[in-house]
């Protein structure tokens, strides 16, 4: 194992995407975004970090603008974990924009859509490869920080997401790192330039533990 090269996806929205916040549609560059800040940190040969974000991408509800089809994450996962096989872990931080407004989804239904269609997925797809499963690694969303009119109530609620997904994270004994310690920019969704950097010295030093030589 200590010779094959280890396969990390990096599977979330807007803010693994690297959506600079309060901008219109700009992108941190690749070494400020967190998954490219993580293949430097990691400074290792081994490791392969493959970047999967997409702005306004959801867990299952479809964005209802012609300019924005195939924002469903559900739909897309396997097609992309099939595409990057073999993966030996995914890092998942996705949930965000299930809080939209048009979309009427509360905390727990976002929790219970998030392990039925994501975890339980990803833990359960076999390699085609190798007949083995990914590890997984579940990141919180940061807490939305201002009132928006596209995410009312975005603030209460992404506030309830940590406590939900450290909960399935234990029952279905996944790796998780919670949001304490990552904040968002100006526009109060979006992290700023120093969280991407705070996630990816989290996500380094947990990873090395984890593949230690």
């Amino acid at each position: 194992m200590m010779n094959e090269t280890i396969r990390i996806l990096c599977y979330g929205d807007s803010n693994t995407w690297g959506y600079i916040s309060g901008s219109d549609h700009q992108r941190h560059s690749k070494s400020e975004r967190w998954p490219g800040a993580l293949q430097e940190m990691l400074n290792d040969d081994r490791f392969e970090i493959i970047e999967e974000g997409l702005n306004g991408r959801t867990l299952t509800s479809e964005e209802k603008r012609t300019d924005k089809e195939g924002r469903s994450g559900a739909t897309y996962l396997i097609p992309c974990l099939d595409s990057h096989d073999p993966i030996d872990l995914v890092i998942i931080m996705l949930g965000t924009n299930e809080l939209k407004t048009e979309f009427y989804r509360n905390p727990k239904e976002i929790g219970e859509i998030f392990e039925e269609f994501f975890v339980k997925k990803i833990i359960n797809r076999k390699s085609q490869f190798r007949g083995t499963c990914p590890k997984l690694m579940i990141l919180t969303p940061p807490v939305i920080t201002k009132e928006n009119p596209k995410f009312i109530g975005g603030v209460e609620k992404s506030e309830k997401l940590n406590d939900i997904y450290q909960d399935i994270a234990l029952r279905n004994n996944c790796y998780f790192i919670g949001n304490e310690e990552w904040k968002t920019g100006e526009d109060g969704i979006h992290l700023s330039r120093d969280s991407h950097r705070v996630i990816a010295s989290i996500l380094s030093r947990k990873i090395k533990e984890i593949y230690k030589k």
